[in-house]
């Protein structure tokens, strides 16, 4: 009998436990989902004020009835366009800085941009100035070579637009095209 009285004393001395202050739990959540929803808006309220910067950028150009015979076409991504050679200032006026699909098609008139989703535009060829390989563009890096970029003048500002394609050995080739007929079209301007 004595060796069952321990074990019932021991028994009778454990606490309970502790009851989860819910009230607390609940505070918290709320308050972080409210600090989630106010830097959402703030994120969303800087972008339409960057658009509101950049109005002054004149309406995209559209392709022409007959752009003529395609040279080159490619699938891909279209990652957005920045500010000529400063890689992290986003254009985002006429839906410049919305990443989507993309068709490219390059024809003598220029570059063709199909965008489901976005809106379309066209870079006429004398308003193209370089193609080059790179490995970034405002908000996206990927390895070297890894981002088709396109330079071209529209108004008086120069851009810079970034694509992939879905197969990206076509890069090179595409930078070889554009840069030839950049060349050819400045040649004849120069005549």
């Amino acid at each position: 009998m004595t060796s069952v009285a321990p074990v019932i004393l021991l028994a009778a001395e454990k606490e309970s436990a502790e009851v989860t202050d819910w009230a607390a739990r609940v505070g918290w959540v709320v308050g972080l989902g409210l600090f989630v929803a106010l830097v959402y808006w703030l994120m969303r309220e800087g972008w339409k004020w960057r658009g509101t910067l950049q109005s002054d950028l004149p309406a995209l150009p559209t392709a022409p009835d007959s752009p003529g015979r395609a040279k080159l076409t490619m699938s891909g991504r279209y990652h957005g366009s920045t500010t000529a050679g400063q890689w992290l200032d986003r254009i985002v006026a006429h839906g410049l800085g919305t990443r989507s699909r993309v068709e490219l098609t390059l024809t003598d008139a220029g570059l063709d941009v199909v965008r489901p989703g976005a809106a379309d535009f066209f870079v006429p060829v004398a308003a193209l100035r370089e193609a080059r390989l790179d490995k970034g563009i405002a908000g996206k890096v990927l390895t070297e070579g890894g981002l088709l970029v396109v330079t071209w003048a529209h108004g008086d500002k120069l851009i810079d637009s970034g694509f992939r394609s879905d197969h990206a050995a076509e890069h090179n080739e595409w930078v070889d095209t554009l840069n030839d007929m950049i060349t050819k079209t400045e040649t004849e301007g120069a005549r």
